[in-house]
C-alpha cells in the first residue's frame, strides 16, 4: 500500500491575501471537504505579527494538511499528505483563485511503506539508515 503526498508551491500571489487568515482557513476547508478528509482534533493556526503572513497544520486520520503564507516574498507553501491514496485536486485552480496565484507548482509523490528489493550485488547501491546511497 501506498500512501501520496502533494507539495504545493504558489508565486506571484496576492499579498494581501496571503495576510488574510480567512482566506487559508477557507481553501484548508475546502480541501478537507472536497477531498472528504477528517480532522483529528482541532486545527492549529498562527497569524504573524504584519507584515507576515498565516501558518495553519490540520492533523488528520489521513496524515497531515499544513499551510505556510509568506506575503514578503508573494508565495505559499501547502503540504497534504494522506496514508491512503486519493483522487488527485485542483490546487494550481485553488490557489489562483483564493491568493491570486500566478504560478503554481504541484509535486506528487508516491510515498512507499513496504521496503524495495534490496538492490542486486554489485549495483554501488545500498540503505544506509534511512537514506541510499
Amino acid at each position: 500500500m501506498n500512501g501520496i503526498e502533494w507539495i504545493v508551491d504558489a508565486h506571484g500571489c496576492a499579498p494581501a491575501l496571503l495576510r488574510d487568515l480567512d482566506v487559508a482557513r477557507a481553501l484548508v476547508a475546502r480541501i478537507i471537504q472536497d477531498l472528504e478528509l477528517r480532522v483529528a482534533g482541532e486545527a492549529q493556526w498562527h497569524q504573524f505579527p504584519p507584515p507576515g503572513g498565516v501558518t495553519g497544520l490540520c492533523l488528520l486520520t489521513e496524515s497531515h494538511l499544513t499551510i505556510h503564507t509568506f506575503p514578503e516574498f508573494a508565495s505559499l507553501c501547502l503540504n497534504l499528505f494522506c496514508c491512503a491514496p486519493r483522487r488527485d485536486w485542483d490546487f494550481e485552480a485553488a490557489c489562483v483563485q483564493a491568493f491570486r496565484a500566478e504560478a503554481v507548482t504541484v509535486r506528487r509523490v508516491t510515498r512507499c511503506y513496504v521496503a524495495p528489493d534490496p538492490p542486486l550485488a554489485g549495483t554501488g547501491s545500498r540503505t544506509v539508515g534511512s537514506r541510499q546511497e
